[in-house]
């Protein structure tokens, strides 16, 4: 299997998986990249995968469907263009010769869903949409500070060598804000280097993987002494995850 990270508008990619003849997508906010990949490499569009509703990552449903040889799945509790399979949490997918099983992950919006490769595959993937980025969390525009943090939870229990597939590179912001966080974390140190090592040459950040997260990402660490007590310093109301999460979106909301 091939991955590629399509880019889109500003920052967003649009992940494509293929084997040589059939592609599946996952998010495709803008339908010209994927026409463009999927004629560069001679290849049948075979699925799509929907992680929420948001136009840039349903955008270019309608100009995908003519030349899709199959289904599109998408969020039960969302309202995204149809026709489409409505999947959620307990589902399983089945695209291009593997299965993802889909895991509920409210807070970015009330419906979002991701796509786990079943683990007895190497390196596994996710496709987690905006809930999850490297070093760093969706904003919470539906959800609750308590749905993003046991959806976060739920992703931190993969596999450490699962690829994170998220939809948008804004890993050097999420970075530069994670050391506000956590200054002395020697991990997100070395992690800083090699991103800005990667997007100085023009090549994406992405994928990550579970483990990387789990050592940079402040959002999945918030059990951490050195994250708790900077979620205090916030205002945070209480030293549980849930209230450190929530000062540390809302801090992360006006960082620059």
């Amino acid at each position: 299997m091939n991955l590629l990270a399509l880019t889109a508008f500003d920052d967003n990619y649009i992940w494509m998986l293929h084997d040589g003849r059939k592609a599946l997508v996952v998010d495709p906010g803008d339908a010209a990249p994927v026409h463009q990949a999927l004629d560069a490499h001679g290849l049948a569009l075979a699925a799509i995968l929907v992680t929420h509703h948001h136009n840039d990552h349903v955008g270019g449903l309608a100009g995908l469907r003519a030349r899709l040889q199959g289904p599109v799945f998408g969020p039960a509790r969302e309202a995204i263009p149809g026709p489409y399979v409505a999947v959620s949490g307990g589902d399983t997918v089945e695209a291009l010769g593997t299965s993802f099983d889909v895991i509920d992950v409210p807070g970015h919006t009330a419906g979002h869903i991701a796509y786990a490769q079943r683990p007895s595959h190497a390196e596994p993937l996710l496709f987690c949409g905006d809930t999850l980025f490297s070093g760093g969390c969706g904003r919470l525009f539906e959800g609750t500070p308590a749905q993003m943090h046991g959806s976060l939870a739920r992703l931190a229990e993969l596999p450490a060598d699962t690829r994170v597939c998220c939809a948008h590179e804004y890993t050097l912001s999420n970075l530069k804000f994670a050391r506000a966080v956590e200054p002395d974390n020697t991990d997100l140190l070395a992690y800083t280097s090699r991103c800005e090592d990667l997007r100085s040459r023009g090549l994406p950040t992405l994928p990550s993987s579970i483990g990387q997260e789990r050592l940079v990402n402040p959002f999945l660490r918030c059990d951490q002494p050195a994250v708790v007590e900077a979620a205090h310093r916030q205002g945070a109301a209480s030293r549980n995850g849930v209230d450190v999460l929530a000062a540390l979106r809302q801090w992360k909301n006006v960082f620059q």
